[in-house]
């Protein structure tokens, strides 16, 4: 009897090994950066009130990613495919949206699901083009753990790992080893500068062709006293909230006054229109015990985070409103002058828009013109 179980035993261990075989190395990959945790099949909508479906396939996915400091994580975000064929690989576009706010409601995702995703007009056009796009919720925000605002690396992160998500979803079709290009604006435009800065060695097995990037807060130092005592400090106080969770020595708690700590922690789960109502016409001044961003490991951090000290690894497009009242257009003047001189291929064009919303509005449209250049494999000159 005994001796007829073991066999048993062993029969089926034989039939089970080649199954064995086939799931150990997705095992071994699944801590892997890009690695799809889930990917379920969502609904994207134009309209609030869930009107005007998008006409493609679309994801909500939650997959593996690499914070700011190093340490893996689990990220958010939504792929789009368009229905139509397309002749040979599909190209990809890592979409990296503007501000949206700290809380979870605030994710694109979710944003896309309702209907009140502004920046899925410029997605669209991309659609349009039979480009497939990833778009990142970033680290936080629609995931467990405070949103990581503003804290470069782990944003460009986020987005070049969204890229090797779209990859790996076995429904959507798209072929790894296909033409990539990323775009973003304002938070957007600094995740996209940080994933042309990082993506050789981040993530050298995509074929990134080319990198655009809109109304850019390449130095946060310096957006930061711009917007002190204005209408928009709700997005420095954002920031360093960012700054806090991506960071934890930083400890920020420890430098508010207790209206700082009662306004901060308030802020913590507000979108983008709360933060400025909430927070208009303070400063910095008003909210800490102390200089905070002159401290010396706040300094680090900040200087550490400044985009520019590195040549991108492919041509990029940089645009800037010349009105743009909460980045100063010096700021994009001062990172294409840097890039330039370290041998970047930079296109720079400022366009007469009167405040940063209408940056995008002006520039958005002119930056998938160019990208889709680089989709075609078209060579890109400059400007520098």
């Amino acid at each position: 009897m005994r001796l007829r179980v073991r066999a048993t035993v062993l029969a089926i261990a034989a039939l089970l090994l080649p199954l064995l075989q086939v799931l150990a190395p997705s095992a071994a990959r699944a801590a892997a950066p890009g690695d799809v945790v889930e990917a379920t099949p969502t609904t994207v909508y134009l309209a609030p009130g869930r009107l005007l479906e998008v006409p493609v396939r679309a994801w909500h996915l939650r997959y593996r990613s690499t914070s700011a400091v190093g340490g893996s994580n689990v990220v958010s975000g939504t792929l789009l495919v368009p229905k139509s064929g397309y002749l040979g690989k599909r190209p990809i576009v890592g979409y990296a949206v503007g501000t949206h706010g700290l809380g979870d409601q605030c994710a694109p995702s979710a944003a896309m699901a309702n209907g009140t995703e502004l920046e899925l007009a410029f997605v669209s056009l991309m659609l349009l083009k039979g480009w497939a796009v990833a778009v990142t919720d970033y680290e936080g925000l629609g995931t467990p753990g405070d949103h990581t605002y503003m804290a470069g690396r782990s944003q460009a992160h986020a987005v070049l790992d969204s890229i090797r998500a779209a990859t790996r979803v076995p429904d959507a079709g798209l072929a790894s080893g296909g033409p990539v290009v990323i775009m973003g604006y304002s938070q957007g435009g600094a995740s996209a500068g940080w994933a042309a800065q990082l993506q050789p060695s981040y993530a050298p097995e995509l074929r990134l062709r080319g990198v655009a990037a809109g109304g850019v807060p390449a130095d946060l130092k310096k957006v930061a006293e711009n917007v002190d005592g204005g209408g928009d400090f709700g997005l420095a106080a954002a920031a360093g909230l960012g700054f806090d969770a991506a960071y934890p020595e930083l400890r920020l708690a420890d430098y508010l006054t207790p209206e700082g700590a009662a306004l901060f922690a308030d802020a913590r789960d507000d979108c983008v229109d709360d933060l400025r109502d909430k927070l208009a016409g303070r400063t910095l001044t008003d909210l800490t015990t102390q200089d905070v961003m002159n401290r010396p490991d706040w300094s680090a951090r900040l200087q550490e985070n400044r985009l520019g000290a590195t040549r991108p690894s492919v041509p990029v497009f940089v645009w800037h409103g010349t009105g743009d009242e909460i980045i100063p257009i010096g700021v994009s003047r001062t990172l294409r002058s840097e890039w330039c001189a370290k041998g970047g291929t930079v296109t720079w064009t400022s366009v007469p828009a009167p405040s940063h919303v209408l940056g995008a509005v002006e520039g958005g449209p002119l930056a998938i013109a160019w990208l889709a250049g680089r989709v075609l494999g078209l060579p890109a000159f400059g400007n520098c």
